[in-house]
């Protein structure tokens, strides 16, 4: 187990911003702007092992619509050190910190095609996505998302709330898949659609590859494809009431879950 730890000085905060290089292959977020963040509502957690920092997150005070919540802007860890359950420690600690500090809403974005952090957000968090953003970044050249449009998932981390506090597994078995999952002549995961039909089961199935960044490094016609046809069933599944509550991993894909939002128990306990 890491050792999760605060980070509230210059001299602390300085210590991510290796591990951003490392893992994003880009600037890092400027000190003054994460100091000044810390000091007014956010959040820097260090990850330790042996001493060393391995990982962090990175959150500031959000607000929309009226209600004030935690944008959870960065969660990085360094390679030799993933599949460590570092990622979702790091998250339940923030979590405790953020209600401590009177949050009871985290917010923050990933890419819904990069199955791990889906299966962390999803599954491990209990954390739900009902909010589609096409290419909410612009073009990205940083490392890992150059390439492609940078289409996101929003996710809402309802900490008080019976879906998270009873850690809730939402995977019905008669969910109906909206499409399959076969190979090409290279091996590589193509998109199959499945039955045309209205959006009104109480439970619906997407998958998607399970490694999207070798699909991106190996084929890049064929992930952009991937990106565009998913696009389309997100935004119809959201737009027609449903979240993505639980992700399913497989040996080469995953299945994303969607369920009525009205459904879900999301208020305060």
């Amino acid at each position: 187990m890491a050792v999760i730890e605060e980070l509230k000085t210059m001299d602390e905060l300085a210590m991510v911003q290796d591990i951003e290089q490392q893992i994003w292959e880009q600037v890092p977020v400027p000190l003054h702007q994460t100091y000044t963040a810390v000091k007014n509502g956010g959040i820097m957690l260090g990850a330790f092992e042996g001493g060393d920092i391995v990982g962090f997150s990175y959150g500031f005070a959000g607000f929309r619509d009226e209600r004030t919540f935690l944008c959870s802007h960065m969660l990085g860890i360094r390679p030799a050190h993933r599949s460590r359950k570092i990622g979702e420690q790091l998250k339940w600690r923030q979590r405790e910190i953020a209600i401590a500090k009177g949050y009871d809403l985290i917010r923050w974005t990933f890419d819904p095609l990069e199955t791990r952090n889906a299966y962390l957000n999803l599954t491990k968090l209990n954390g739900i996505c009902n909010t589609y953003i096409e290419n909410c970044y612009g073009e990205m050249k940083d490392g890992i998302n150059k390439g492609l449009p940078s289409d996101r998932f929003e996710v809402d981390w309802h900490l008080d709330s019976p879906h998270v506090k009873e850690r809730q597994i939402q995977a019905p078995d008669d969910a109906v898949p909206l499409n399959a999952v076969g190979r090409n002549g290279s091996g590589l995961p193509v998109y199959i659609e499945g039955e045309a039909g209205g959006l009104d089961a109480p439970a619906y199935m997407l998958a998607v590859p399970k490694d999207f960044q070798q699909l991106k490094a190996e084929d890049p016609e064929l992930a952009l494809d991937w990106r565009m046809k998913t696009r389309e069933k997100f935004g119809s599944l959201f737009a027609a009431g449903y979240s993505a509550v639980h992700l399913r991993p497989y040996e080469f894909h995953a299945e994303y879950t969607f369920v009525k939002t009205d459904d879900l128990k999301l208020g305060v306990v």
